[in-house]
């Protein structure tokens, strides 16, 4: 008996911590610096049906701006290359999800070099790529399953999650005050063990998903 109220009490912890660690969005701990004021942020649905955090000035509207001061996506902070994701795949990441985001800011308003009286600032960061253990199936909960789990993680097997977290803000151009910010995170491929690399591919439907929403240029739907 005392045998069975501990298996339910393991499996029951098991699927608790599994719900734990399925957020969609960034966790606080997680927010960047990047941008100045989080506290306004609010969890919504992006036109895909992605979970973001976003907050609008209630008095914005984007009818009332006709050109888009556009800063290229930067890394914030500045990346180190490791075994898992090399130098080369973090700038060839950093230009395929410029190439993306700047094509869909042409397309919702005029990019201009020098803000006007009625323009938009847009600038944006990838805060953080990262890659972790797959959480624990339900099966692993059994005390002896979980010593064979911990040893195929040590040994490199554990299949890995991949994440890519990204900010961004629209600015008023004449005020200089912030009118929209978005705060997302994008789940990538997974890696096959610990040892394997990440490549622009890994996480090209995150920046695919990015471009489809465009959240912050889609200034006529809000």
């Amino acid at each position: 008996m005392k045998l069975t109220i501990c298996f339910k009490a393991a499996y029951l912890a098991g699927i608790f911590a599994l719900v734990g660690c399925a957020s969609s969005v960034p966790a606080p701990e997680k927010y960047s610096g990047f941008l100045k004021d989080y506290s306004e942020l609010q969890k919504t649905t992006s036109g895909s049906g992605k979970t973001i955090m976003r907050w609008v000035d209630p008095d914005f509207k984007g009818s009332q701006y006709d050109s888009v001061v556009y800063h290229s996506v930067i890394y914030y902070p500045e990346p180190k290359p490791s075994t898992q994701i090399g130098e080369k795949t973090l700038a060839a990441l950093l230009d395929y999800t410029n190439t993306k985001l700047k094509a869909v800011a042409e397309s919702r308003k005029p990019l201009v070099a020098k803000p006007g009286p009625h323009s938009l600032i847009f600038r944006s960061a990838i805060t953080a790529v990262d890659c972790s253990k797959e959480g624990l199936q339900f099966y692993e909960v059994v005390p002896i399953a979980l010593v064979v789990a911990g040893t195929q993680a040590a040994t490199g097997h554990r299949t890995m999650n991949t994440n890519l977290y990204y900010e961004a803000e629209l600015i008023d151009a004449a005020t200089n005050k912030p009118v929209m910010r978005v705060v997302r995170k994008g789940e990538g491929k997974n890696l096959n063990n610990e040892g394997a690399t990440m490549t622009v591919d890994t996480l090209k439907q995150v920046i695919d998903d990015l471009a489809a929403d465009a959240t912050v240029f889609d200034t006529n739907q809000i």
